[in-house]
């Protein structure tokens, strides 16, 4: 199963580390996900996130305003 993940931030360094922690998971434990970045602050609010980054999966938001470790990401994808 597909997996769709976003990753809600306005391109600060944090969200980059952010998307950099979720692509090396994807890669290292070939996990079949596709990573869309959201910086469009009226489609952040939409998800009721005040702090970024904000990691959304599947339509579920996972974390807010901190950056998970690979561990945590990998353990939200299985």
């Amino acid at each position: 199963m597909s997996h769709v993940i976003k990753i809600l931030g306005t391109g600060c360094p944090k969200c980059k580390t952010l998307t950099m922690v979720v692509k090396d998971v994807i890669d290292q434990n070939s996990i079949d996900a596709s990573i869309e970045k959201v910086e469009d602050i009226v489609e952040i609010m939409k998800y009721n996130v005040m702090t970024t980054p904000a990691l959304v999966i599947d339509d579920v938001i996972k974390t807010k305003g901190r950056i998970p470790s690979k561990e945590e990401v990998l353990a939200f994808l299985n």
